[in-house]
């Protein structure tokens, strides 16, 4: 078996389908890896725009189209920011994953902003 997706599990993957068990670490990588925030924004913010280019074949000023296509992006971009946790930790659930692996990257930030605290305030 692969450890990694071929390119219609990867196009199913984006979709929102669950990959094999054997591709946990894949999905794993994926998910909280570096560059992991890139990728999910790269998925959600990319793959709409050729759709809301069809705005400017609205008759009359380019700017009306513009203005229309902003009017659906700017709500996308919004909600793909505040959601960006929760979709990486159901997609670690629904492939069987901890979800609390989503937070590993703040949660050592977290821990090395306590251990220097400890250290500047003598604490032990």
């Amino acid at each position: 078996m692969a450890d990694h997706p071929n390119l219609l599990q990867r196009v199913r993957y984006i979709g929102g389908a669950t990959l094999p068990l054997s591709m946990r670490d894949w999905v794993l990588r994926d998910q909280t890896g570096p560059g992991a925030t890139r990728r999910f924004f790269t998925r959600f913010l990319l793959p709409p725009i050729p759709l809301l280019c069809l705005f400017l074949l609205v008759p009359g000023p380019v700017w009306m189209g513009l203005s229309m296509a902003a009017l659906v992006y700017i709500p996308l971009v919004f909600f793909t920011i505040a959601l960006t946790y929760v979709y990486r930790r159901h997609v670690l659930f629904k492939h069987g994953l901890d979800p609390e692996l989503a937070n590993e990257g703040e949660r050592r930030r977290a821990e090395a902003n306590r251990v220097r605290y400890e250290l500047r305030h003598n604490r032990n």
